[in-house]
């Protein structure tokens, strides 16, 4: 009940900010010069079309099952696809074909997180090839770190079955061959963190549902122990519409500070809220998820404040697409003194986004980095699949990229 108030004081302080403020963060990521400064005019009305063929619910879902049906019979339509929704959110089938929008970026001194994004297999080969497949891209971001790449990442289920994480969590018994597939998930995670720790990179460990997460938490915890004793090198990820995660992010910050090691955290508004509403709804248990958006948005903006009191102790890597979180954290780094390119905070939105922000904010001085997904295009549709539907089902995401798109388009064409 207390932190439930304590949200709710912070959320008010926000919303009471001087009205001049309110308006200089509206209007602070408005630069569409600056925001597309990258895409020549045939790029900026590819992009333009796409996001006015996402913004409709009906041609997306008619789309994917297109998409899905074409894949499954074999269709030749793969190179439809890379040339269209793959080229505006992925960076390329391999790493060394990112290369380019990497320093690309770079040159605006927006960074990129290489995010292998091949999903949902679970085999054991399978997991080796993702598992080698992510200390490749380790060692690919150390060589190429002045090049764009600050930072890596991998997913926990990229290491391991979902299932043997959900048994732990739920305090389940191993069998004797799940205690082996254990250890080696253990030792996959110690792998991917000692190799970032000897780089000197910091790496990002994904969140997933909550009926795997604690597992994650405590072994991402077990690793943080073990190789953040100087500064932040290993990073959990908060999902924020899960109203447990500031007082779960208190209790790490006391552990941390009594054991002698610092804290990572990665924090977004999260993935999975209708599945994870659904499976509460069907098991009959309170949901995790905040009641409503206006909820995530107190959580999270309070979880950015807890961490900027406290950042002797929490470096902070904030995924976000919201112009207020992104402005309040620049704001309360002003206000207590902090550099814009301190390390220990960043910036990040997905490639192909909100470029509003990402390049508006590197244009202060801020650490940006944009999560850039690569794979073959094949493997990769999961991921993409899943941000048109998000697109399309976030208010007010696509109309947002759209009416940019067109300022900018607009902005152009007066200035010829």
């Amino acid at each position: 009940m207390k932190e439930n108030l304590r949200i709710k004081k912070i959320s008010y302080t926000f919303a009471t900010v001087n009205s001049s403020i309110i308006n200089f963060m509206e209007n602070r990521f408005a630069d569409t010069k600056t925001a597309f400064s990258l895409k020549s005019q045939s790029e900026l009305n590819w992009a333009y079309w796409l996001f006015k063929l996402i913004g409709s619910p009906t041609l997306t879902k008619m789309g994917t099952a297109l998409t899905n049906f074409s894949l499954k019979v074999r269709l030749p339509v793969e190179g439809l696809i890379k040339r269209t929704v793959f080229k505006q959110f992925c960076g390329g089938v391999s790493e060394q074909d990112c290369l380019p929008v990497i320093k690309k970026m770079h040159e605006k001194g927006v960074g990129s997180v290489l995010d292998y994004s091949v999903e949902g297999k679970e085999d054991e080969a399978s997991l080796e090839a993702t598992f080698k497949k992510t200390m490749e891209t380790i060692d690919f971001g150390n060589t190429h770190r002045n090049e764009g790449i600050p930072i890596v990442v991998f997913k926990p289920t990229g290491f391991g079955r979902f299932a043997i994480f959900q048994k732990i969590t739920e305090k389940e018994p191993l069998t004797a061959e799940e205690e082996k597939e254990w250890e080696r998930i253990k030792e996959r995670f110690d792998a991917a963190c000692k190799k970032a720790y000897e780089y000197k990179i910091p790496i990002l460990v994904d969140a997933e549902e909550s009926w795997m997460q604690t597992a994650a938490d405590n072994l991402v915890e077990e690793m943080m122990r073990k190789y953040n004793k100087e500064e932040a090198i290993v990073y959990n990820t908060l999902q924020m519409y899960r109203h447990d995660r500031l007082p779960y992010l208190k209790g790490l910050y006391e552990r941390a500070v009594a054991d002698g090691f610092y804290i990572g955290v990665k924090i977004v508004r999260g993935a999975y809220m209708e599945k994870e509403n659904e499976r509460a709804a069907q098991k009959g248990y309170p949901t995790p998820i905040c009641a409503n958006k206006q909820a995530t948005d107190d959580n999270y903006n309070a979880v950015v404040k807890y961490i900027l009191d406290h950042i002797d102790r929490i470096a902070l890597f904030a995924g976000t697409h919201n112009e207020q979180s992104t402005a309040l954290i620049m704001n309360l780094m002003h206000e207590k003194g902090l550099q814009p390119n301190d390390k220990r905070v960043w910036i990040a939105q997905l490639y192909g986004m909100s470029d509003h922000i990402s390049f508006n904010a590197s244009e202060e001085g801020y650490n940006v980095a944009k999560y850039l997904p690569f794979g073959p295009v094949r493997e990769v549709m999961p991921y993409l699949i899943r941000r048109a539907e998000e697109n399309t089902s976030v208010a007010g995401q696509t109309g947002r990229e759209l009416n940019l798109l067109s300022a900018e388009k607009k902005r152009r064409k007066e200035e010829n």
